[in-house]
């Protein structure tokens, strides 16, 4: 039963019997369902909603409503809750591919670098998109590497483990406690291919033939040790015996942080939930970022992500803008950018992000900011702030960009480049 068509289908429904399904729409309006209070208190405390109340008009029922979180997530006690993107689902996993790999997607600069086969939901598309990718990476054997093993044996081999033969066996051999490299498939990499099949086959909503295609990619990893829930993911380093695991290992990282995440309410236990739930808000300032970042570099120019500055000289009040244009070698700032996930007001106006350009502008030292928006209705348009006119007679400049999601990859990226350009630009303007 999916809440989706909650309202007057539900009207009927008894207020003791919960639903099994929950299907709402990012940033869509608040849907009334069936929740026994237990679930619907968890919800709230989760975090995965914008906001989770029980509906004053009716006994038994709760208000749910979805914010920048989608995918699907199965929560202790109470219903599969799944939530659909605004953004096509193809071109979601494009901003997230390019976020990950943006050397091959700026290369491609269109769909499918991520292949998310003919599926139009965000669980079912990632299911199907890591076991193609895991499927890639094994085609030509299972990855093996030297790892350390320390472990009791009857028989010296590697070397002895002084501290820990004394403190274990002092004054008797055997067993010896031996140190030796081990040629294995029991590496960082394999490991985390594993766990994500592992993770992904615990989701709800993976198809049937996507669950017995991932199953059969665990039985092929299984020489490679699971990995704890909760512990950090293991550290692989890039080099070119394992290139051809790269895009399945950051696919793998993606689905390894967004998956099962346990959400820890202000003086609650946490909240363990299995599922999948891409945040919108850092997607697409990843996705922002990245691509300026790359496309900065056409012009000889280096970007900061998420670069701290302080906007006190006691250093008290720290900001920390999404990307920070610089020369080439890195030392003059030349331009700020911030990437905002949200729909324009009435107006067009978002006051408090003017406030927080002009904030980074001022203490950058810099004749202009630029917000970049998921929408708008101006592909760009600027305010000129008073008061702060320099020898030239022009104040300082906040810039409001618009991308279009809609759009097909290459224009988004076009775009983009275009802006690229315009913080280029901005060399000759900044204060000396």
């Amino acid at each position: 039963m999916s809440a989706a068509g909650t309202g007057p289908a539900a009207a009927g429904a008894h207020p003791a019997m919960p639903v099994g399904e929950v299907t709402l729409r990012e940033y869509g309006p608040a849907v009334s369902v069936p929740l026994d209070a237990g679930a619907g208190r968890a919800l709230a405390a989760s975090g995965i909603l914008r906001s989770a109340t029980p509906d004053p008009g009716r006994d038994g029922h709760w208000l749910l409503r979805a914010g920048s979180l989608v995918g699907a997530v199965r929560t202790p006690g109470g219903p599969v809750v799944r939530i659909m993107p605004k953004t096509p689902v193809r071109r979601l996993f494009f901003l997230l591919g390019f976020s990950l790999d943006p050397a091959r997607a700026w290369r491609d600069s269109r769909e499918g670098t991520i292949d998310t086969g003919t599926y139009d939901d965000v669980v079912p598309a990632l299911a199907h998109a890591v076991e193609r990718q895991i499927d890639a990476a094994l085609r030509q054997g299972v990855l093996q590497g030297y790892r350390e093993v320390e472990e009791s044996a009857l028989v010296v081999r590697g070397r002895i483990r002084e501290a820990e033969q004394i403190r274990r066996h002092f004054g008797r051999t055997p067993p010896v406690e031996i140190a030796y490299d081990a040629y294995t498939a029991d590496i960082a990499e394999n490991r985390i291919l594993r766990a994500a099949a592992e993770r992904l086959l615990r989701l709800p909503d993976v198809p049937g033939p996507v669950r017995r295609r991932l199953a059969h990619q665990r039985v092929r990893l299984a020489d490679a040790r699971p990995l704890v829930r909760g512990q950090e993911l293991p550290r692989w380093q890039p080099s070119r015996l394992n290139s051809r695991y790269r895009p399945a290992l950051r696919l793998a990282e993606a689905v390894l942080r967004g998956t099962s995440p346990e959400h820890r309410p202000a003086g609650a236990e946490p909240l363990a939930v299995d599922g999948f739930l891409l945040d919108m808000n850092q997607l697409f300032e990843d996705f922002v970022t990245v691509a300026l970042r790359e496309a900065l570099r056409e012009h000889g120019l280096t970007a900061r992500l998420q670069d701290i500055h302080h906007l006190d000289t006691a250093g008290l009040v720290r900001m920390r803008p999404d990307l920070v244009v610089r020369t080439g070698d890195g030392r003059t700032p030349l331009a700020v950018v911030d990437a905002k996930y949200k729909v324009e007001k009435a107006d067009g106006l978002l006051n408090a992000d003017l406030y927080q350009a002009l904030a980074y502008a001022t203490v950058l030292g810099l004749r202009e900011a630029h917000l970049v928006y998921a929408a708008g209705r101006h592909p760009e348009r600027f305010h000129e702030v008073r008061g702060t006119a320099g020898p030239d007679g022009r104040g300082t400049r906040l810039y409001q960009h618009s991308l279009d999601l809609s759009r097909e990859p290459g224009q988004l990226l076009a775009t983009l480049r275009g802006i690229a350009g315009r913080l280029a630009g901005a060399a000759p303007h900044s204060r000396s």
